[in-house]
């Protein structure tokens, strides 16, 4: 069913070499690691046919041949178009890579190995209203230490990121981020650059990047261990025996961790 249109174009980071997950999915992409009998991406794909995007660029690299055979050029009503890098650019240097498909003044990303049910469009306008460049959902989890954490104050900025390694609850990224085309444009466009490393923490210190929290449900299938947990993340909730129902809420509703 087609929900809220947001009139942007979407694009999906799809080329990662996926080397701690190779013990599990050795003869793929990461993206296509199957769940349900599904490839994962296929699942971000969904979550993007309900908020009406019409048209996805993947930013694709390792084997993305074999992406391009699984996913095709549709799907659902979604036109598939596909970025190839010729060497490993990083998260920025693909999205950069990428620009020419990207023709919407604002361009809507997520990370190909990670799923967070965050309203994209409560997130659009978020981020619209606040006249932000650029912005990122936070997803709150029981423990940061594989992800690194995120300081947040409490109308919405973000402080700093903080290193992998600190235990305990706290806010981290979903990787669905959203970014004015212009400020793609602004990035070197030569050489490997990686968002998380190079990008983003010199403009949070610049004050231009917001947070919006979700306290939603998010996973990430980085490890094997993470990939295990896949099918049952996208069982019915009925079916999660045991499981306590999340309580998203909206944006402003937390206090900065």
């Amino acid at each position: 069913m087609m929900g809220e249109s947001l009139e942007l174009t979407a694009a999906i980071l799809a080329g990662g070499l996926g080397t701690r997950l190779r013990p599990a999915v050795a003869d793929r992409p990461k993206v296509l690691a199957p769940v349900g009998g599904r490839p994962f991406v296929m699942r971000l794909l969904d979550q993007l046919t309900r908020t009406a995007v019409r048209e996805v660029v993947l930013l694709a690299g390792y084997r993305a041949g074999q992406i391009r055979d699984a996913l095709g050029d549709a799907h659902e009503g979604i036109r598939l178009r596909y970025s190839v890098e010729e060497m490993p650019l990083g998260t920025a240097g693909a999205l950069r890579h990428a620009l020419p498909l990207l023709q919407t003044p604002t361009v809507l990303l997520l990370n190909g190995d990670s799923y967070c049910d965050a309203d994209l469009a409560a997130f659009t306008r978020y981020h619209r209203e606040r006249s932000s460049t650029a912005s990122f959902v936070l997803a709150r989890v029981p423990d940061t230490s594989r992800f690194g954490r995120v300081q947040v104050s409490q109308d919405g900025r973000v402080l700093r990121f903080d290193e992998k390694g600190e235990s305990g609850p706290g806010w981290v990224n979903a990787g669905i981020y959203l970014f004015l085309r212009q400020r793609i444009a602004a990035l070197p466009a030569a050489g490997p650059l990686a968002l998380e490393r190079d990008v983003l923490p010199g403009w949070a210190a610049e004050g231009s990047v917001l947070g919006f929290r979700h306290a939603g449900r998010f996973l990430d299938i980085g490890t094997p261990e993470s990939y295990a947990e896949a099918e049952q993340f996208f069982e019915p909730a009925a079916a999660r025996e045991g499981e306590a129902p999340a309580e998203p809420h909206t944006e402003g509703s937390a206090g900065a961790r």
